[in-house]
């Protein structure tokens, strides 16, 4: 089953079981009506853009720079919202599914998230991810690639009657979050695959890279 059929049934489900009130998915869908109308998506970093660079810490205080990941192969980034969110956890497990497939064509895997060390150590252990979780503290790195938003005072309160309090989970208290995000970014720094989404439910299927890191690796066999 693709990525996008098990988030359709994992929404329906939460519906028919009555864990997502039809007042909650309404304020949902709004917030994300209305970030899709901002376009802040189509301004964020895109495909042919050259890539912002950052050197961040995993959970464990390993660093990861953009620029040692780059230099062994193309490297594949996802913006993580949170182990709160159901949505993205499976999205981690899809890649993390995907991951021998990605590194086999040369390419590393990394994580970005705003939330806090021992948040990112849950979600990789309960995820049973090989890939890290970088600790991207205050958006930054998001900010940079265009994908940091704020949360609207209607969401605000509907993430606090969920038990998502924000401030807590991630450390800082600007009630912020990244779109959800995907890029592949070839070894000259430039982005060669961009998947933004102002929608949280939406997420392409992993799959997708594979062509684009084949391209990548043709490249380099005739460079």
């Amino acid at each position: 089953m693709r990525l996008q059929d098990k988030l359709n049934a994992f929404t329906a489900n939460a519906i028919e079981k009555g864990l997502l009130s039809q007042t909650a998915l309404a304020t949902f869908v709004k917030g994300t009506k209305e970030l899709i109308e901002t376009g802040q998506a189509e301004r964020a970093v895109k495909a042919g853009d050259e890539a912002p660079g950052f050197s961040l810490p995993d959970a464990d205080g390993v660093m990861f720079s953009s620029h040692s990941l780059l230099a062994t192969g193309p490297l594949v980034v996802t913006f993580y919202r949170g182990v709160w969110c159901p949505y993205c956890n499976m999205d981690l497990q899809a890649l993390e599914v995907a991951r021998p497939e990605i590194e086999s064509r040369g390419a590393s895997l990394v994580a970005l998230s705003m939330q806090n060390a021992s948040n990112s150590r849950k979600s990789r252990r309960d995820n049973h991810l090989g890939f890290p979780i970088l600790a991207d503290f205050k958006g930054l790195v998001a900010d940079r690639f265009g994908l940091r938003f704020k949360l609207s005072d209607e969401l605000v309160e509907l993430f606090k009657q969920f038990g998502n309090d924000l401030p807590q989970i991630n450390g800082e208290s600007s009630w912020t979050l990244p779109m959800p995000a995907r890029y592949v970014i070839d070894q000259g720094g430039v982005v060669a695959y961009a998947e933004v989404n102002p929608d949280y439910t939406k997420r392409p299927d992993p799959s997708e890279l594979f062509p684009v890191l084949d391209g990548l690796k043709a490249a380099r066999v005739m460079a």
